[in-house]
């Protein structure tokens, strides 16, 4: 946590440029590298550096603290004038975990509902099982927090519109834990998207491959789990009613009882990415295929998962496709990134960089080599040649480019804590929140939709600008 303490601004504006020989985008790159998203982020976050009065603290609290939960506990932590005032999990040992590492000065509970009825808390994190995020995300708006919801914001596309409505009654702060819309790297994409870098996009492909246990959802389970350790009723909210299981309380991810599957999990990162660099409201068309191929351990989600969506033309962008895919067991070590690609260049963008690469097509179609032209007879090819330099009488442009351009952040820089310092500045001026409901329900439909197409083994129609099914 020291070492995201220490992260500042004069880090964030160490966001390198590497440019090989030649002049990509020669006429663009300065503004590109200081334009206006950069700037506006740049102001956001100099809040970072500022000291706060005890009173002048936005104080939270943290719903759910699982692995998320302690990680976005911290990621909040790092952004300075934050306070944690109190936690709620339903296992004991998670709850004595947290003073023993927030101190013993913090609050903890097993019912959500004693933070919301806090009068000390402006804030929560919610970090459940999804199958609660909707629930509570509502009950704390009702309760006047700002809320943090990790995503997917719902559990199922059909609770979409009511937590829309809910922040939209309540007014509330909301914003969901996706943090590629506030990366860096992601925001340089789009700036680089919006000035044209490659062109006209034709394909997005996206994939988050893994190759472990633990990367499978195979979390360690404490020899103390037991029905007197965990709330399990609470746990199981308006899921089936099911017989204690420690399993399922901490692979919850595994089932679709609780969670979401790759689907919910990692899907919903790559479209909220994808979403945010080309302004897409999301597709009209979804369908997914997989299996559960390797991790045969009780789950009833699929470990390989593979999605092909139709993106509709809107003002933002032209149509176009897009190839999803996330692989447990992958024998390549895993990895993942998303890749543009346009009529004049591919942008691949990952965690730490985003690199653009670019191939015009020419000014003329040519002839010879692997073409017809070379089974036309003797007086057809001159009949030819002939006729096409009649057609062409310039000499083609040569519209080789050189080299690749690539934006790279310095290590130890964290998406993670700039969302969280991006929802405090919102609570902090009243501005809009970089993902709110509604840009969280149309990334989280792109991704339930893939387990509506799988699980029912049809393609799916939607309306990304009414977010509803057709």
């Amino acid at each position: 946590m020291d070492k995201m303490k220490n992260s500042t601004i004069g880090q964030r504006r160490s966001f390198l440029k590497k440019m090989s020989s030649g002049a990509l985008l020669a006429g663009t790159a300065p503004s590109l590298m200081f334009g206006n998203t950069l700037q506006e982020n740049y102001q956001i976050l100099e809040g970072r550096t500022r000291t706060y009065a005890a009173n002048e603290n936005i104080q939270i609290a943290t719903i759910g603290m699982g692995i998320q939960g302690f990680n976005d506990t911290r990621a909040a932590l790092a952004v300075p004038g934050i306070k944690l005032v109190a936690v709620c999990d339903l296992y004991d040992g998670r709850l004595k975990k947290a003073k023993e590492v927030f101190g013993d000065d913090v609050a903890t509970t097993k019912e959500y509902r004693h933070i919301l009825e806090r009068d000390d808390v402006d804030a929560v994190i919610i970090a459940t099982p999804d199958h609660w995020h909707d629930r509570i995300s509502m009950d704390a708006m009702d309760h006047g927090k700002a809320v943090y919801c990790e995503k997917p914001m719902v559990h199922h596309i059909e609770e979409g519109w009511a937590v829309i409505e809910n922040q939209r009654k309540n007014n509330q702060v909301f914003q969901v834990g996706s943090q590629r819309v506030s990366s860096l790297t992601y925001l340089k994409a789009k700036e680089l998207y919006d000035a044209g870098a490659i062109g006209q996009l034709i394909l997005a492909e996206t994939w988050n491959d893994r190759q472990s246990v633990l990367g499978a959802w195979n979390y360690s389970i404490p020899l103390d789990a037991s029905a007197k350790t965990i709330d399990w009723k609470r746990f199981l909210g308006d899921a089936p009613k099911i017989d204690f299981d420690p399993i399922r309380f901490f692979r919850w991810r595994n089932y679709q009882d609780y969670g979401t599957g790759v689907a919910g999990d990692l899907f919903v990162h790559l479209f909220s990415g994808l979403h945010l660099v080309t302004g897409s409201s999301g597709p009209s068309k979804m369908y997914t295929t997989g299996g559960l191929r390797y991790w045969k351990d009780g789950r009833d989600v699929p470990d390989v998962m593979i999605g092909c969506y139709d993106y509709p033309e809107s003002e933002k962008h032209p149509a176009f496709n897009v190839q999803i895919r996330v692989n447990f067991i992958d024998g390549g070590g895993g990895g993942g990134r998303i890749r543009l690609v346009g009529s004049e260049g591919v942008m691949n963008v990952g965690d730490s960089s985003v690199t653009v690469t670019k191939s015009k097509m020419p000014d003329q179609p040519g002839y010879d080599g692997w073409d017809s032209f070379a089974t036309f007879d003797k007086a057809n090819q001159q009949e030819f040649e002939k006729w096409y330099k009649n057609k062409y009488p310039q000499k083609p442009i040569d519209v080789k480019e050189s080299g690749a351009m690539e934006f790279r952040v310095d290590n130890g820089y964290s998406d993670h804590v700039d969302h969280f310092a991006n929802f405090f500045h919102s609570i902090r001026t009243g501005s809009t929140v970089v993902e709110d409901a509604v840009f969280g329900f149309r990334a989280a439909a792109a991704a339930l939709g893939a387990n509506k197409s799988y699980f029912e083994k049809k393609i799916i129609l939607w309306d990304p600008e009414a977010m509803k099914f057709v």
